[in-house]
């Protein structure tokens, strides 16, 4: 290690000490050693140099030392602004009217001011800073000044501090000796310390008191006014089952003194009393009410009916409160159940009268039904015995017009044919009204192009219409419309025929056109119209517009069978009508899919050429012996040979006997003894082949024209039209079946 003249440990003031004394002794050899000047010299240098380092060391010194001064000046005016700001906040906290505590983050007291756990003057003088938050809180769990819960410990209390203390706000009341009240509020600071704040709140919650008393009270008194408004009496209990509010209603249903309800007064004095004079029903007694109340589980209301006196009835409800007690409530139903037992009595005597009313209307419906069906039955005999000697009678007359010459006898025998006519329309339209009225009218639905049914209706009336000078037209799209082909048929030539027959000049104009799918067909005239008083009435049977009417011209039931047919086929039908401007029909029907034929006529047969039935055998099956001889006389006078017999078992033996087959087999539908004409027709096709048959009938069954085409057979009605019969004749005995 070099060696120094100068200690560097030493002192400025003894390194320049050295230094001074070094350069002295130098300085003086120097002068006494002249030989050795250049070591003088030498040595020379190195004190100046070490002067020079003196110096410099010398200012650096200074320099620290200014630095020293400056530095503990600075600290001591840190010191005093830190102390200053102490004193501030110190200042600041104690003239705070709360108390307040501060904790550092290591839950030590920072500082706290004298407010602060004033009210446990056993403590306060243990808030000294460096007091833990834990120690703090078991101080005030342990002070007699803190008034706990009741039930509750130290150290439960201490416990529950310390949880909510984990918050970082703490909001709770405390109640301190003497009936004070402190909010002790927590708050966290970004540092992770906490300020304690204690704020006297007993003003605060003694006046929330005095204001929650007096709103009890005038709940009391609010109550207390309801329940003595109330029609119902009420008793309260609390949880002990004791009585803590009633009316006086309840006195007066109970029959009780109202001296005998006081506070505090047990249930069972009540109960005893209900007990003694009330009537409990059978299923709810007196201890089913006594075991409820003295129920300590959740009770279910309880409801039931006492009786009190001889006429008194009182409905019973009873239901628990929130707090564990229950009311019980009385309310007079004295008057209900004597109404309703009026009542009772009164259903019982209606029922009664009802019952006995019924009976009687059941017979009175029953006899109604069986005149209705007495006289469905009546019409239908009637028409049926009548249509036999009507078509007799219209053949007899066909007969005789065509073998007289005298004009005036021929328009005589017109007019007899004539009249024949209009029985045979009134017929049908009476047989068609007790068919309809019956409910038996049976229907068959199908395709019907409309327009060929109402253009073959033009054709038929075409002739009416000219004698009278009237525009009759028919304009009408080619659509298929879904009905029955009879009804619908009578229907539009009812209302057709209505029209011509009412209308003497102008037109009558039948139209269609489509509307959402339906066809509406219109029948509008240019006639009289009909007056708005009778506009209802012109649907009712043999009711007329003209009173004056003949006989001839109708019964009016033509629009009454419109009106049941088109309800039958559910067609709405609408008429408008003013009176000098004529009438209008409109009907409603369904459009169909595709068109068809409206009529299916038993067997189709391709139109011939009439030719004359000389040499012609028809074979007569029919029962009654006027229409016979009338039939027999008509087909001979046309030329045909007629076999005419009463039944099919004759018609078998009068063939075998001849052993000749006939062109054409005219057979009744009713033969005697239950037998039919088809019946007989099968059995003489059995034996003689496929031969051409018709069956006349004055049967209206809608089943019957179905019958006849699948057993290959023509269908004629009664009274016979003869160009029909001469027709089928014609066309269908051209040849003598092998």
């Amino acid at each position: 290690m070099p060696h120094s003249l100068i200690n560097p440990t030493d002192s400025i003031e003894r390194q320049n000490a050295k230094l001074l004394r070094i350069v002295g002794t130098l300085m003086r050899r120097a002068e006494q050693s002249t030989d050795s000047a250049g070591m003088a010299y030498a040595q020379f240098e190195r004190a100046v140099m070490l002067e020079d380092e003196v110096r410099s060391r010398t200012r650096e010194l200074e320099r620290a030392l200014d630095l020293l001064n400056e530095s503990n000046a600075q600290l001591a005016q840190a010191n005093a602004a830190a102390e200053s700001a102490r004193a501030n906040l110190a200042n600041a906290i104690e003239t705070v009217q709360e108390g307040f505590a501060l904790f550092d983050a290591d839950e030590m007291l920072v500082m706290c001011n004298s407010r602060f756990g004033k009210h446990m003057r056993d403590i306060h003088h243990l808030f000294r800073p460096g007091l833990p938050f834990r120690d703090y809180v078991a101080l005030v769990s342990q002070s007699p000044y803190l008034s706990l819960p009741e039930g509750m410990t130290p150290l439960n209390w201490a416990a529950r501090r310390m949880a909510r203390h984990k918050d970082d706000h703490v909001v709770f009341n405390a109640r301190m000796a003497g009936s004070r009240w402190l909010q002790v509020s927590e708050h966290r600071t970004p540092d992770g310390g906490t300020v304690v704040l204690q704020t006297d709140v007993t003003d605060m919650v003694m006046l929330e008191r005095q204001e929650r008393e007096r709103l009890l009270d005038d709940q009391a008194r609010l109550i207390k006014a309801t329940l003595e408004h109330l029609n119902q009496g009420v008793c309260i209990f609390d949880g002990a089952a004791r009585l803590v509010g009633w009316n006086r209603r309840v006195g007066e249903l109970l029959s009780i003194p109202l001296g005998r309800f006081r506070i505090g007064a047990p249930f069972g004095a009540i109960h005893d009393r209900l007990a003694r004079d009330m009537r409990f029903p059978p299923d709810v007694g007196a201890t089913t009410l006594a075991d409820w109340a003295a129920s300590q589980t959740r009770r279910a209301p309880l409801s039931f009916e006492i009786g009190v006196g001889s006429d008194r009835t009182l409905a019973v409800f009873a239901q628990q409160m929130p707090d564990g007690g229950f009311v019980i409530s009385f309310t007079d139903i004295s008057a209900e159940r004597a109404a309703v037992r009026a009542i009772s009595e009164a259903n019982e005597t209606l029922e009664r009268r009802v019952t006995e009313r019924t009976l009687e209307l059941e017979d009175a419906l029953a006899e109604a039904e069986r005149a209705n069906a007495s006289k469905s039955r009546f019409v239908a005999a009637a028409s049926h015995d009548l249509l036999q000697p009507l078509s007799a009678a219209k053949l007899y007359v066909a007969s005789l017009e065509s073998d007289l010459t005298d004009p005036a006898l021929r328009a005589r025998m017109a007019k007899t044919g004539g009249a024949l006519q209009s029985v045979e329309n009134i017929l049908g339209a009476l047989l068609d009204i007790s068919r309809l009225d019956s409910g038996a009218a049976a229907v068959d639905v199908s395709d019907i192009a409309l327009a060929d049914m109402l253009h073959q209706l033009q054709d038929e009336m075409a002739p009416l219409a000219r004698d009278k000078s009237l525009n009759f037209t028919v304009d009408t799209a080619p659509v298929t419309v879904q009905s029955d082909a009879t009804y619908l048929r009578r229907i539009l030539q009812n209302l057709i025929s209505n029209a011509l027959r009412y209308t003497d000049r102008g037109h009558v104009a039948v139209s269609t056109h489509l509307q959402s799918g339906r066809v509406i067909v219109e029948i509008r005239d240019s006639g009289p119209g009909i007056a708005e008083d009778q506009q209802e009435k012109v649907f009712d049977e043999f009711h007329r517009v003209e009173a004056g009417a003949s006989a001839a011209e109708g019964l009016g039931l033509g629009l009454a069978i419109v009106d049941r047919a088109c309800r039958l086929l559910n067609h709405p039908l609408n008429m408008q009508s003013t009176p000098g401007q004529g009438t209008g029909f409109t009907i409603e029907l369904p459009m169909a899919l595709a068109p068809d034929s409206f009529s299916r006529p038993p067997v189709a047969a391709p139109p011939a050429t009439p030719q004359h039935l000389a040499q012609r055998i028809v074979l007569l099956i029919e029962n009654d012996t006027d229409l016979r001889g009338a039939l027999t006389l008509t087909l001979e006078g046309w030329g045909a040979d007629v076999l005419a017999c009463a039944d099919g078992g004759e018609a078998l033996a009068l063939l075998d006997e001849i052993d000749i087959a006939p062109d054409a087999i005219l057979a009744d539908y009713q033969l005697d003894g239950g037998a039919t004409g088809l019946e007989a027709i099968a059995a003489l096709r059995a034996r003689h082949g496929t031969i051409p048959a018709c069956v006349i009938t004055a049967t209206r069954d809608a089943a019957l024209p179905e019958t006849c085409a699948r057993a290959g057979v023509h269908l004629l009605t009664k009274p016979l039209d003869t160009e029909n019969l001469r027709r089928f004749v014609e066309n269908h005995a051209d040849t003598i079946p092998t």
